[in-house]
């Protein structure tokens, strides 16, 4: 079995380079997060101020539309029935 001393023996990596390498690693980090946070704020807003422009709510724009493909397809059933010849 070796001893670990003699394998890592010449291997010294200057201190103060890591410690400044991971400095900036951490305040890249903080950086990136508080960049993502002020995106997240900004579509929030946007998002907000754009659906008190729209006319009427999405909910009912859904239920009006739902309505609609309702009435479209119980018509084309009628019309289906309608046209299929009696046996």
């Amino acid at each position: 079995m070796m001893n670990t001393q003699k394998i890592f023996a010449g291997f010294q990596p200057n201190r103060k380079l890591i410690a400044a390498g991971l400095v900036l690693g951490g305040v890249g980090s903080v950086a990136g997060l508080v960049g993502t946070v002020l995106v997240g704020a900004a579509l929030a807003t946007a998002g907000r101020s754009w659906l008190k422009q729209l006319e009427s709510a999405p909910a009912e724009r859904a239920a009006r539309t739902l309505a609609q493909a309702k009435a479209a397809s119980q018509a084309g059933l009628d019309a289906w029935r309608s046209a299929a010849p009696a046996n």
